[in-house]
């Protein structure tokens, strides 16, 4: 995917620090641990890789992806071999619809998170790293003070990142999943506590996508099920809370509305919401990325999928191996997101993407040290 010139560069200036995002700084190797460890060490051919690391902190979650260049690839969803990584729902955004302040409990919880991170930073020699915070950060009172203390105790700088550059991180790393034939494309991306929409259209080159037009909507799954409830969802309420979202994508929609729409146009879905009802659409007992990723989910499949969740009841969902405890009350919420981007963009089939914002990170890092795959 190629990125247009009217892209302008919004990262921040360099850094020094350990681990220092911004521009990929360069961090000095050290070693020390949680998720995919290997069951042998690297080999010296590995050792002399760079390695990158790539961290999203939103309103949810805390994310973590460290990897390699995949030297042997044939497709470009190959270049990034992962070597660890990490995820864990710390509820940043917890409450900050009603305070506009993150709490010290949430405080907490994140930045116990981001101490593993760090731990695993250290124990893969990590050398170029990018940590991005997105919506809770951007729009909390605090959120400066939040990073500076995130640096005090983790020794980890985060960059608290503009709406345009989270939807070009998005668009870069899932990309390569829109059908190659198709002259346009739908991407979303679900958050807590915002929701980003791009419009891909096909450029001057045959195989290659544009980003045409972008949108960041102050609205997500927390925010969303803070406002109208999320534990007990009547018919009511998942209709009001279409019905807001529908209405927040109205200016989009009109953006849009001139925008060549072919026969294969479809909808390229990256969150925990379109992942989830994979999940439940393939009838799975426990959440499985290889069999969700690149998924084509038909109209018919989403609407099914919907209707299962919204026919559970909280501890139904709960028990649920794709949903789980901490995001029962959530989900509800992204589904009716969903609903209302199907209803102002109908298509005949979404696709799914276990991927998105760290992939974009990661390649973008890997395409500054010439390691990239072609757009």
């Amino acid at each position: 995917m190629r990125k247009p010139e009217h892209w302008s560069g919004t990262d921040g200036g360099p850094r020094h620090d350990r681990f220092a995002s911004a521009r990929g700084a360069r961090v000095p190797a050290s070693h020390g641990e949680e998720a995919a460890s290997p069951a042998a060490g690297p080999c010296a051919t590995e050792e002399r890789e760079p390695v990158y690391a790539a961290l999203d902190l939103g309103t949810n979650n805390c994310r973590l992806l460290i990897a390699r260049r995949e030297h042997r690839a044939r497709r470009k969803s190959d270049m990034l071999r992962v070597v660890d990584a990490f995820s864990r729902i710390v509820r940043l955004g917890e409450g900050m619809g009603r305070a506009r302040r993150i709490s010290e409990e949430a405080i907490e919880r994140t930045l116990s998170a981001l101490e593993v991170c760090s731990d695993k930073m250290n124990a893969r020699g990590v050398t170029r790293a990018r940590l991005v915070a997105t919506q809770a950060c951007r729009a909390a009172e605090n959120g400066e003070d939040f990073v500076r203390r995130v640096h005090e105790r983790t020794g980890l700088e985060l960059e608290i990142i503009d709406r345009e550059t989270e939807a070009r991180y998005a668009a870069r790393g899932c990309g390569s999943l829109a059908d190659p034939q198709a002259e346009s494309v739908l991407l979303f991306d679900i958050g807590g506590g915002s929701t980003e929409l791009v419009w891909l259209a096909r450029g001057g080159e045959a195989s290659a996508f544009e980003l045409r037009h972008w949108t960041s909507l102050e609205l997500g799954v927390v925010s969303l099920a803070e406002r109208y409830g999320g534990r007990s969802v009547s018919e009511a309420t998942f209709a009001t809370m279409t019905a807001h979202t529908l209405e927040a994508l109205a200016s989009f929609a009109a953006l849009t509305a001139a925008e060549r729409r072919c026969q294969r146009f479809h909808l390229l879905g990256t969150s925990g919401t379109v992942t989830t009802l994979a999940g439940v659409h393939l009838g799975l007992e426990r959440y499985d990325r290889w069999r969700v990723d690149g998924l084509w989910l038909s109209d018919q499949d989403a609407t099914r999928a919907i209707e299962q969740l919204r026919g559970m009841d909280f501890d139904q969902r709960a028990a649920n191996g794709c949903i789980g405890p901490q995001r029962a009350d959530l989900v509800l919420a992204g589904c009716a997101i969903f609903e209302a981007i199907r209803g102002i963009f109908p298509a005949t089939r979404t696709r799914i993407a276990d991927r998105g914002l760290r992939e974009g990170m990661l390649l973008e890092l890997m395409e500054e040290d010439g390691a990239a795959p072609p757009r």
